[in-house]
């Protein structure tokens, strides 16, 4: 299948509530879109951790608007354009909330057809995907690309191998915020990414991906997060994003990975645990990162997606 330019995509910003907190999204239309009178699909496509909408998020939207789908990119509260305190908190419950508030929002559109929203989740948003389905019967069917738990990233590291003594460590430190947070001070914050290149390298691949997409020309965006709040990693170590994922079946469920992709095991979990109907799509070569920004990657993935949201909405 071809992937259309996105300059036939109609973008339009949008807010809307979650948890009572103003959401600031992004609308992808397809060009067509007010001179149709049928009701259209819609696909709520949600960023990455530490990304924005106009990052990976907003790529995928405008390749599915570019082929008839209305698709919402967001970003999530207390990061980007979105409101929220404190800033950079990752909180995994807001971010499944978040999810199923954009649903809402699409679902109130006349011009959607509100019994045909899919969910797109990359990165951590593809385990908060896994999390919002598994609870939300208005989600049809659910796509993921390179989908990765919140939880397993801080408790086990992005490709499983990392010591226990870290997440205690982490720990160590959010019980120590909590007391200065408690004297009045204001919550503290730790970095995401290694300061420079040549830090990140010596951590691995995996590490070195995420800083030179987030933090070089190649994606740098400046509302995108580089720290996170230490309540971040209590919250986060609490979280499984895949344990309720068989109350997803019978809606159908599509989770693509690269092959050479360090969180691979993430996603080969999240498949095994889910019921099905599901299918594990491999795009051979590709790295996590690859599969944020990179066309000769992007492209199989969007057109995997696109097949399997036609049978399905």
């Amino acid at each position: 299948m071809t992937i259309t330019n996105q300059t036939e995509v109609v973008n339009n910003p949008v807010t809307f509530k979650s948890n009572g907190l103003n959401i600031a999204g992004m609308l992808y239309l397809p060009a067509d879109f007010h001179s149709s009178t049928q009701p259209r699909p819609a696909i709520v496509v949600g960023h990455p951790g530490a990304g924005v909408k106009e990052q990976a998020a907003g790529l995928y939207a405008g390749l599915l608007a570019a082929k008839g789908y209305v698709a919402l990119a967001f970003d999530a509260a207390c990061q980007g354009e979105s409101e929220g305190l404190p800033r950079n908190y990752e909180d995994p419950e807001q971010r499944t909330e978040d999810i199923k508030a954009a649903v809402t929002f699409l679902s109130s559109m006349q011009e959607i057809d509100a019994n045909r929203i899919g969910v797109l989740g990359i990165c951590a948003s593809g385990g908060y995907g896994v999390a919002a389905t598994a609870t939300d019967h208005r989600i049809k069917a659910l796509a993921t690309v390179c989908a990765a738990c919140i939880g397993h990233q801080f408790r086990q590291g992005g490709d499983g191998q990392q010591s226990p003594a870290v997440i205690q460590a982490l720990l160590d430190h959010a019980a120590a915020d909590r007391i200065e947070v408690s004297k009045g001070k204001q919550p503290g914050e730790f970095p995401i990414f290694p300061a420079t290149a040549e830090q990140a390298k010596e951590l691995g691949q995996h590490v070195y991906e995420g800083w030179e997409y987030y933090c070089t020309e190649r994606a740098y965006h400046p509302r995108s997060a580089k720290t996170f709040t230490w309540k971040s990693v209590e919250l986060a170590a609490g979280f499984d994003a895949f344990r309720f994922a068989g109350l997803i079946a019978p809606r159908p469920l599509l989770m693509i990975a690269g092959s050479e992709t360090k969180t691979l095991w993430m996603t080969q979990e999240a498949i095994e645990t889910a019921k099905g109907p599901k299918e594990l799509f491999i795009i051979d070569g590709a790295t996590h990162v690859d599969l944020y920004d990179k066309m000769e990657y992007v492209a199989p993935a969007v057109a995997r997606v696109l097949d399997f949201y036609n049978a399905n909405l």
